[in-house]
């Protein structure tokens, strides 16, 4: 029988950032006999009839990684293909002394910016590592393997703007500081001094101090300059309503910290909305003038006005059949359980 271990965080269909990992797992379901995913928690019924869901959450960080243990200890009896762990790195570094011995190899799923010392271990205990892009993965090391961004592309279609006045800019994503708001704040201020009827209109979660913090600070900005009805910085939303966002939007602009290729870009990329990022890894899916410099309001704001709404069907139509081609969740599933089996 073809069984994979799939380790996450938790498994719910409606958490802002983690609720992407379902399809995904979904897609490597179809593909093999079974697949069990090792979560802190997990929603009942999120998932196919072919997987199984073992949780380990518990009061503190030692409980927690005991029960991690014994749960993939006992998954590991009947020899599964491999172990996936998915993003957070200390899953790999606990799984790699149990299961490797037994030839069971792990594999790291990983992309973002942050190369913390559990990282650098991680990659130096897993069989493989397995990326967007080999630029998405922050450390330097020949063991990794670009696998695209895993986009449910079912989820999306292509969508046309609804009616209304001015260019509608979206921003979607968590309220950190790596998330670059304050240039894209600063770069609505450019181009509506510059004539240009332009909204911003970003949601996301705060899910920690900092970042809700970072969202006091960027409403104070705002306030600052005036920006008044041409800026909302809102709550997050369910996925569920994100089809009717890109709807009603004319660009999705994302400023990220190079190194983390937000999924968002894909997902809007997906249905026909045109981007401008920053981030260099876009560089194979966006054309050259639809990026922007990071840390240059006017850059953006140069970017916004050189959209031409008569182009947006062309260019969607382009963006999306390259994540069709490159980034869907079925190519990646087939591209990861590729990797582990020659790990």
């Amino acid at each position: 029988m073809r069984k994979l271990v799939f380790v996450t965080q938790q498994v719910d269909p409606e958490h802002p950032a983690l609720a992407a990992t379902i399809p995904k797992i979904a897609a490597l379901a179809r593909r093999l006999d079974e697949v069990v995913v090792l979560a802190d928690s997990a929603v009942p019924g999120a998932l196919p009839a072919n997987c199984r869901a073992r949780t380990f959450g518990a009061g503190s960080k030692a409980g927690r990684g005991l029960r991690f243990e014994r749960a993939l200890a006992g998954e590991l009896r009947e020899r599964p293909l491999g172990v996936v762990a998915h993003m957070a790195p200390v899953f790999a570094v606990l799984a790699a002394p149990v299961a490797r011995p037994l030839g069971v190899p792990v594999v790291l799923w990983y992309t973002h910016w942050h190369a913390s010392p559990t990282l650098w271990v991680a990659a130096r205990l897993v069989n493989a590592i397995v990326s967007v892009d080999r630029r998405s993965f922050p450390l330097d090391s020949s063991n990794v393997y670009a696998i695209g961004h895993g986009i449910d592309v079912s989820e999306f279609e292509c969508v046309s703007p609804e009616p209304h006045d001015g260019l509608t800019a979206l921003v979607l994503g968590r309220y950190s500081e790596a998330k670059g708001l304050d240039v894209v704040l600063l770069a609505i201020r450019l181009a509506l001094d510059r004539g240009l009827g332009v909204r911003l209109e970003a949601h996301g979660p705060a899910l920690n101090d900092a970042e809700r913090t970072q969202r006091k600070e960027l409403e104070r900005l705002a306030a600052e300059l005036e920006l008044g009805d041409g800026a909302l910085l809102g709550e997050a939303v369910p996925r569920r309503e994100l089809p009717a966002l890109f709807a009603r939007s004319d660009v999705l602009v994302n400023n990220m910290r190079a190194g983390a290729p937000d999924k968002v870009v894909y997902e809007a990329a997906a249905s026909c909305l045109p981007v401008l990022a920053s981030n260099p890894v876009f560089d194979t899916l966006l054309e050259e003038d639809a990026r922007f410099d990071r840390d240059d309001p006017a850059s953006l704001a140069d970017a916004l006005a050189r959209l031409d709404p008569s182009t947006r069907a062309e260019r969607g139509r382009a963006l999306r059949e390259q994540v069709e081609r490159d980034h869907s969740v079925e190519r990646w599933a087939e591209r990861l359980i590729d990797v582990v089996e020659r790990a």
